[in-house]
């Protein structure tokens, strides 16, 4: 019977996925919990944390436990199956066309990516264990902050620490220790991660939201959208569905713009100044780079610029909640 249950979930239309995972699975399902086309997941235990989502044509096939953090995404064409747990923490990413098999327990962390077309194995095996050939089992732990590029190999009772990098392609055999950077085949520590990251000033945040902001009208706006962009001293006009925009950001020395008339204006910025309070009787969405929060809405410039922010430059932006 449960086999014709994912079944039935696995064909359903998206919007109803949710439901029918509570219904016949018992599933702990967060809000706004998005499952796409042809996605299901089979497990003993499965929960998935609000925002999250399992995008078109995956399917996890667990005898453990599936537990799926906050605002996570789980990307297409994803096969992961196995004996044991699929752990994964909040605001996590697994890029397309990766495996992850899971005889043994994989746990990912907070924060922790695996690019396109990665592999994580637990169990490694060909030849006949009984005429001699090695066999190996492990499980699989990425730790928080992680980020291994696309087609990174992880074998079996690898640990990998937090606040690491794995270079695209590398083959990782051992234990990586907190804050390495690794890559080759294989996979040997080449710096630190805190020899490649910046200390970030006031004005150096500020800077950084300008280039996004330049960056978001470039290739989003005029190449994707194809809308005709007017920019002038760091503000960006536009017309889009028949709404008046203006996308700007407001930095820490932010001088007060004239949003003209703000009755028809919606207006689209990135914030680098400390608790900033939107003006009253302007329909303005702050995306706050400083507390990565920014308010939750329909409009499409704005969840546009949310989605950039976490594609292109890493930065997760979590919706504020009024209930809580």
């Amino acid at each position: 019977m449960r086999a014709l249950f994912i079944a039935l979930i696995l064909v359903s239309p998206p919007p109803f996925k949710p439901w029918l995972m509570r219904t016949l699975l018992g599933a702990r399902i967060g809000r706004n919990v998005r499952i796409g086309w042809l996605a299901a997941i089979s497990a003993r235990h499965i929960a998935i944390g609000d925002e999250s989502e399992i995008r078109a044509l995956t399917f996890i096939s667990c005898h453990g436990d599936v537990v799926i953090g906050r605002y996570t995404i789980v990307s297409s064409f994803i096969l992961t199956y196995g004996a044991a747990d699929l752990i994964i923490g909040d605001h996590a990413y697994i890029g397309p066309q990766t495996l992850i098999n899971c005889d043994e327990r994989v746990q990912i962390g907070n924060y922790s990516a695996l690019g396109a077309r990665c592999m994580v194995y637990t169990h490694g095996s060909f030849f006949p264990y009984t005429e001699g050939y090695p066999v190996r089992f492990g499980p699989v732990t990425i730790g928080n902050n992680v980020w291994c590029a696309a087609g990174v190999f992880i074998h079996p009772g690898v640990t990998i620490g937090d606040h690491v990098f794995v270079n695209s392609r590398s083959v990782v055999t051992r234990d990586v220790a907190s804050g390495d950077v690794v890559e080759g085949f294989p996979a040997q520590t080449v710096t630190t991660l805190n020899r490649l990251k910046r200390a970030m000033s006031p004005r150096r945040r500020d800077a950084a939201a300008r280039q996004i902001l330049d960056h978001f009208v470039d290739l989003e706006l005029q190449r994707e959208f194809r809308i005709e962009v007017e920019s002038h001293n760091g503000q960006a006009t536009f017309s889009y569905r028949g709404k008046q925009y203006q996308a700007l950001c407001i930095t820490s020395e932010y001088d007060p713009p004239s949003f003209g008339d703000s009755q028809a204006l919606r207006v689209v910025a990135l914030v680098t100044r400390p608790s900033w309070t939107p003006p009253a009787g302007v329909s303005i969405y702050p995306l706050d780079l400083i507390t990565c929060r920014t308010p939750r809405s329909n409009d499409p410039i704005h969840h546009a610029l949310r989605t950039f922010l976490m594609r292109y430059y890493g930065v997760q932006i979590e919706y504020i909640d009024p209930a809580r």
